[in-house]
Order: C-alpha cells, then sequence, then structure tokens
C-alpha cells in the first residue's frame, strides 16, 4: 500500500489535510482496524468510505452514501489510499484544490473482516466486513463490478446483509451530524472559514422524527 497517489494530487502548504508523513500516535483498540465515512460536500456531494488495512486508509467514493437497506446496492468508486490520521480530518479543503469543500467525520469506529485473507478478498473484489461505528453496524460486503474502460478496476457496490441492523431509514437523512463534534456541513464551513451556504446544500431538510428528538 503507498500514498504516493494521495500526496501527489495535494498541496499541503495550502491543504490542512495530513500528509501521512509522519505517523499516526491515535490508534484504535490493540488489534482492531480503523473504520471511517466522511461526508464531502466537494463538486458534489458524496461519501467517503474508509477502512485501515496495511498501515493505510483503503478509501472508495459512495455518491449516494451507505444504505442499511439490504436491497439496495449503492456504487462506490475506490480512490487513491489515504493515511491513516486521516480519518480524524475534519473541516475545509480550500476552494481551487483537489477536493475542494466541506468534510465531516460522518460515522466512525473499527471494522472486522469476514473474509479470512483480506488481500485475497480485494483482489477477487468480494471483501466481506463487519462495522462496528457510531452510526453503521453489522455485516457488510464490498462487491467489485464490471465497470467500463479505465472504471473497470474501481467500479464497487456497498451492500448491508440482512442482520439486526438492517432498516429501511435513511440513516443519511436521519443522522446528519458529525460523529465527533455533532455538527452540520454548514457549521463546519462557517467555522474554519468556509462557504456556509454551498455546504448546506448538503445536510438534509430536517424530518419530523428528527424534530421530535429534537425536543425531548
Amino acid at each position: 500500500m503507498s500514498l504516493t497517489k494521495y500526496q501527489s494530487k495535494r498541496n499541503f502548504a495550502v491543504s490542512p489535510e495530513p500528509s501521512g508523513k509522519t505517523e499516526n500516535k491515535k490508534q484504535a483498540a490493540k488489534g482492531k482496524l480503523l473504520y471511517v465515512i466522511q461526508k464531502h460536500r466537494a463538486t458534489q456531494l458524496h461519501y467517503d468510505f474508509r477502512l485501515e488495512f496495511e498501515g493505510v486508509l483503503l478509501s472508495w467514493a459512495v455518491p449516494k452514501g451507505p444504505s442499511l437497506d439490504p436491497s439496495v446496492k449503492r456504487l462506490a468508486m475506490q480512490v487513491e489510499d489515504h493515511p491513516k490520521d486521516y480519518a480524524n480530518f475534519e473541516g475545509v479543503i480550500p476552494e481551487g484544490e483537489y477536493g475542494g469543500g466541506t468534510v465531516m467525520v460522518w460515522d466512525s469506529g473499527t471494522w472486522t473482516p469476514e473474509s479470512p485473507d483480506i488481500s485475497a478478498a480485494l483482489a477477487k473484489g468480494d471483501l466481506k466486513f463487519t462495522l462496528h461505528g457510531k452510526k453503521l453496524n453489522g455485516s457488510w460486503v464490498l462487491v467489485r463490478t464490471r465497470g467500463f474502460g479505465s472504471k473497470a478496476k474501481t467500479s464497487w457496490l456497498l451492500i448491508k446483509h440482512r442482520d439486526q441492523f438492517a432498516s429501511t431509514e435513511d440513516v443519511t437523512v436521519e443522522e446528519p451530524r458529525s460523529a465527533i463534534s455533532g455538527k452540520l456541513l454548514a457549521q463546519i464551513a462557517q467555522d474554519n472559514g468556509g462557504d456556509p451556504e454551498r455546504a448546506a446544500t448538503g445536510d438534509p431538510v430536517p424530518s419530523k422524527k428528527r424534530a421530535a428528538r429534537a425536543t425531548k
């Protein structure tokens, strides 16, 4: 696993993103692998799904975000590996830089592989795993699809398995706030010199269910 592609795309003199050139001091509990989803309002809103493996965060961009419904298959485009300390990054990437926009740590936790050989499962394009997050839990799978042209090796599907954590609830709408700060995208942009109006387009309209919870 290499961070060369990640580092070549970014100007760390401008972007507050971690360079990955120093060791990450904040580790998951011993024997645990980091898992994080970052909600990212760049050119388009998407969710960056990341799993720690061999010293980096394997990363997939999920345009519509994860679904708890096993009947829903969400497109997940594999992107460059990210450094482990990226799991704690929440803030604003300056406009004009790669990925310019507001980033939220939408969910975080650890993951456990269900596939006995992670490298073999990735090569095969069928990685089964269990998430232990603040919002997402239970059994999931990433399955590589055929794709077209240059996307043949990067196009995957993220699918929830049927278990006690499966649901038809839209978790991206019902749980819109940061897992570490409790903020919405607009608030993160406001606090970090970004564009709150643009970031707010990634914040869902409050539902009756969440409004009722907020008044309790």
